[in-house]
């Protein structure tokens, strides 16, 4: 092994494979131009080719693959919502999750641990009582545990009855899990390829020809080029995007930061979260202490860090974690979030014919991820959006039929 190891090393010509084919020319035109090279997007590309045959389709990006929201969010996959329609939808999603490594052939490190959510006051007893009883109804493991449960859940939880915010009860989601989100992103753009979606890095979308109500191209910094079909699924740049296309969308972008302390030994199985005190925290497979809360108070299409959410979660965390005092922070990132009036996401069908929008995830995209790209891709091969994304159309904000998740959040916003 280490000889093999030391011919590998000093070998001229690396035998490794490219998971990605190397750049190559835009063709003049494409079925599907799919803006984003995401989760969502790759996501999206690999169900049209697998499951469709339609892999004539051109994925763009003005970054890299997964550089994005995919790389700058925590790795939660939870279906534990309020809606009965939003339970279903992320439902699907951890199902697909389960078997997504099998499916792509590349290590998700898909791991199950559960979701405990803390409620620190009877308004927020009243609410998770509600989402139990929601999510039993459609199959997902959600109940109620009082404080002795919660102390055998997460034995190094403060539960102080004279902390600032006593823990009363909690929301134990059994599916709760985390899954790798650079290899989610990848394992769809390595298999997409292979199957002929063209993926372009480093090509940013500058413009959205339309024509009698109907996209026809796409412009490029690399040049303008032709389709039937576009979708845009780009995350925290959801509305710049849109308005290329003269569509407004009901979407405002607010960064969203976290952080990792430095490794240590496994003590925290389970994801913990409390939305009073606007933290969660989970545990890496590598032993990091991952930290994050809700979303800045103002918008701003940025990923830079700042020192006081960063000093307001690290206080947060220590009420609810005394023990992790002396660790030392690692890094420090942000994402930027598109958030909905509802907090529900915007997909579907546009008021441009053949746009197709897959957007205002807010702070929840990553989970839905492969259940995104099959609906969309199914959406796309019938010209009609498919029953399990019509109560996120964009018309709801017109009838007024929105899907309230704000009460779900994992850390509120």
């Amino acid at each position: 092994m280490p000889w093999n190891l030391l011919k590998y090393g000093l070998a001229p010509k690396y035998p490794a494979r490219r998971d990605i084919p190397a750049p190559r020319d835009l063709k003049k035109s494409y079925d599907v131009i799919i803006i984003g090279a995401g989760g969502h997007g790759l996501s999206t590309a690999y169900h049209l080719a697998r499951y469709h045959a339609i892999n004539n389709v051109a994925v763009l990006d003005k970054g890299y693959v997964g550089g994005g929201n995919t790389a700058r969010n925590t790795a939660v996959i939870r279906s534990n919502y309020i809606s009965p329609e939003a339970v279903a939808f992320y439902k699907a999603s951890v199902e697909m999750f389960k078997n997504l490594s099998n499916e792509l052939g590349y290590n998700q490190m898909y791991s199950q641990r559960g979701q405990l959510t803390l409620a620190h006051s009877d308004a927020s007893v009243r609410t998770f009582a509600l989402r139990a009883e929601v999510n039993k109804h459609l199959g997902v493991r959600s109940e109620i545990v009082d404080r002795q449960q919660i102390r055998e859940i997460v034995p190094c939880l403060n539960m102080d009855e004279n902390m600032r915010f006593p823990i009363q009860a909690g929301l134990w989601h059994r599916d709760g899990s985390t899954a790798r989100h650079d290899a989610v992103a990848w394992g769809y753009a390595m298999r997409a390829a292979q199957m002929g979606v063209e993926i372009h890095q480093h090509t940013e979308v500058t413009g959205i020809q339309v024509n009698a109500g109907r996209v026809v191209a796409v412009q490029t910094d690399r040049g303008t080029v032709k389709c039937n079909h576009a979708v845009q699924a780009v995350a925290g740049m959801s509305s710049v995007v849109a308005k290329m296309a003269g569509i407004r969308l009901p979407v405002r972008s607010f960064p969203l930061q976290a952080m990792v302390t430095h490794p240590v030994k496994p003590f925290l199985d389970p994801l913990v979260s409390s939305s009073d005190l606007h933290a969660y925290i989970s545990q890496t497979a590598r032993g990091e202490i991952v930290i994050g809360g809700g979303s800045d108070p103002y918008e701003l299409y940025s990923t830079r860090s700042t020192l006081d959410l960063k000093e307001s979660l690290v206080a947060n965390t220590l009420e609810l974690f005394p023990c992790i005092a002396e660790l030392k922070l690692l890094r420090q990132w942000a994402g930027i979030t598109d958030m909905t009036p509802d907090y529900s996401p915007v997909m579907g069908t546009s008021p441009v014919k053949n746009y197709w929008l897959d957007a205002g995830w807010g702070t929840w995209g990553f989970k839905a991820t492969p259940i995104s790209g099959k609906c969309m891709a199914e959406t796309l091969a019938n010209e009609k959006a498919v029953e399990l994304i019509q109560p996120f159309r964009l018309e709801r904000f017109k009838t007024f039929t929105l899907s309230n998740e704000a009460g779900a959040t994992a850390a509120s916003h």
